[in-house]
């Protein structure tokens, strides 16, 4: 996740009542179920997913 982006949905519950956290950056608190949860941005895949003809997911290539 960027730095602006914000999540729509909490993880846990599904509930929409989202606020910002004071334990830092990308830090969430959920109303509905009094969770606190972090989310962060590891990095992009070098090759990522593609899908195959049947609709399957697979790794590198879709033409190797």
């Amino acid at each position: 996740m960027s730095g602006r982006a914000a999540p729509f949905y909490c993880p846990y519950c599904g509930d929409e009542d989202l606020r910002p956290s004071e334990e830092g950056h990308g830090s969430w608190e959920c109303a509905a179920c009094n969770r606190a949860f972090k989310l962060s941005f590891l990095g992009l895949l070098a090759r990522g997913l593609q899908r195959g003809e049947d609709g399957t997911a697979r790794e590198g290539n879709p033409k190797s």
